[in-house]
């Protein structure tokens, strides 16, 4: 059975990018013990566009749904919006990183987002799957 990759496109304003960055260095490590995950990397765009990219691999799509529906998953959204609506800083944007459901439920949330530092630091998010066909990587012990 072949590895699925989520992708979510994030789009994100010139001003928010270092905060969508802080936010998803916040919370790194919660998803690496979910069974089934195998990648995480957040992509930021060079080429002058505003979209970030979320990258994560799971084993199956079964995987990748459990996930979504696990407590750990359950508990960062509901901290996630609590911290949004208290002014935190926090907002939504960790659940991107984690290969959530996006562009359904929790990253329409994320899409909603205005001023610095509170809400959501993105303004759009699309939600991409793929099933690898093909992969390369360096040889075992290189």
């Amino acid at each position: 059975m072949p590895s699925v990759v989520k992708i979510n496109a994030l789009t994100v304003s010139g001003e928010m990018r270092a905060e969508l960055e802080r936010r998803f260095s916040s919370r790194a490590g919660i998803v690496e013990s979910a069974d089934g995950f195998e990648w995480f990397e957040l992509l930021r765009p060079v080429d002058g566009t505003d979209r970030y990219l979320v990258y994560t691999r799971w084993r199956s799509e079964e995987d990748f749904r459990r996930w979504t529906e696990s407590q750990a998953f359950q508990r960062g959204h509901a901290q996630a919006a609590a911290e949004a609506g208290q002014g935190h800083g926090h907002g939504d944007a960790h659940s991107a990183a984690q290969g959530h459901g996006h562009g359904q439920g929790p990253a329409q949330g994320q899409a909603q987002g205005h001023g610095h530092g509170q809400g959501p630091a993105a303004t759009g998010a699309e939600l991409w799957s793929f099933e690898v066909v093909q992969s390369t990587g360096p040889a075992p012990g290189a």
